[in-house]
């Protein structure tokens, strides 16, 4: 009975996984379609957003079912409850990759505004919080997941920096407001990406140790 739930385990886990593996590309896919300007690729993150969504409906339902069926304590209690919220995280990552391509959509109609730089070093880094957020849930590994809530900080200063050159475009021609504010929301939606892998580091911290960091993490 035991190494069928472990199995079943297993098979959430690697649920969830391919599950991140589809919205970290998501936001990379997202992110070519606004500095390529291709408004093909854009559409088809739209489209996939329906992936995601069935993954996070299937791995709520298993992870419901393994609770009411084996009514799991302590670790394994700790491990499906933190699947539970770290899907919907997923889920919302994979929201604001669609939010970016229909930006993308909406900015490929006009001239671009300026150079694609900092937008890209944001979302990389946004991409690589949520992956090794993951890899922190995978190998249980706590001070990767501190390192990623730190990484928090960094993205938060680009969004940041983003903001002020975008304002300077704004007040010295009121003609470029409608594209700067776009690029703005595509920050801010980036900005959230890295705040839903900030998420699920906090909750590896506490199914690792069964400490609650959120908001205090030292």
């Amino acid at each position: 009975m035991q190494r069928h739930f472990d199995d079943e385990l297993a098979g959430l886990q690697q649920t969830l996984l391919a599950m991140g593996g589809l919205v970290e590309d998501q936001i990379r896919r997202a992110m070519r379609a606004l500095t390529e300007r291709d408004d093909a690729l854009a559409q088809d993150v739209i489209d996939r957003d329906r992936q995601v969504n069935a993954y996070d409906v299937e791995v709520d339902e298993k992870s419901v079912e393994l609770l009411a069926l084996h009514q799991p304590a302590a670790g394994d209690l700790r491990f499906i409850t933190t699947i539970m919220k770290v899907v919907t995280d997923l889920e919302r990552i994979g929201d604001q990759a669609v939010n970016i391509a229909q930006r993308a959509l909406e900015l490929n109609q006009e001239p671009q505004l300026k150079p694609y730089i900092d937008l890209p070093r944001m979302a990389e880094r946004a991409q690589r919080m949520v992956k090794e957020s993951l890899d922190a849930f995978v190998g249980r590994d706590t001070q990767l997941a501190r390192q990623v809530c730190a990484e928090d900080a960094e993205v938060d200063s680009l969004k940041e920096q983003i903001f002020r050159e975008l304002l300077t475009y704004m007040m010295s021609d009121p003609k470029t407001i409608p594209r700067a504010i776009r690029l703005i929301l595509i920050s801010r939606f980036l900005e959230r990406v890295a705040d839903h892998a900030t998420n699920i580091a906090e909750m590896v911290i506490y199914m690792v140790e069964s400490k609650m960091v959120r908001h205090s993490l030292a």
